[in-house]
């Protein structure tokens, strides 16, 4: 086992990590997921085999929050589908509906890749003794600003837009 993963454990890594590499370059670059590019696509698909691969991983005791947080992002990712499509049902807000929930769901790839990240490395000597290890709050919250802010940026960019 690599860094304590079972075969399915690396698998599900490596697949999250595209989806993380892939919604970062799009945040960065095009400040958006949107599944009108490769880019966006990459995301949503890396995303729900994440998540899908994810459900078949106990190494913490059984069904537990990673898999709770698995159920939520595929919602949001429904929630996303909904806000586009052509007939709108989601009505005036699909527009902002799509860039919160997308954004939402890279947030939520943060919240166990720091928390898996912090208490597996360094090898001999993890920089976080568990899953509630302070320092694990504080980047998740790290994190969790960020989210906000980005978000807050793409709903006025997005107004603006609108607004022409």
């Amino acid at each position: 086992m690599m860094f304590g993963l079972t075969s399915l454990g690396i698998i599900h890594t490596a697949i999250s990590l595209v989806a993380v590499f892939a919604g970062a370059i799009s945040l960065i670059k095009l400040k958006e997921v949107t599944w009108n590019n490769s880019l966006g696509k990459t995301y949503v698909i890396a995303t729900i085999l994440t998540c899908l691969t994810g459900f078949g991983i106990f190494q913490h005791g059984g069904f537990g929050k990673p898999h709770v947080l698995g159920i939520i992002t595929l919602a949001v990712l429904g929630l996303v589908y909904l806000a586009q499509k052509a007939n709108q049902p989601l009505g005036k807000y699909s527009p902002y509906i799509e860039k919160v929930a997308y954004s939402l769901t890279f947030f939520f790839h943060l919240v166990p890749g720091v928390t898996e990240t912090t208490t597996r490395l360094p090898l001999e000597h993890p920089w976080a003794s568990s899953p509630d290890d302070p320092l694990v709050a504080q980047l998740v919250g790290i994190c969790l600003v960020l989210f906000l802010v980005g978000v807050t940026f793409q709903i006025i960019a997005l107004r603006k837009k609108l607004s022409q």
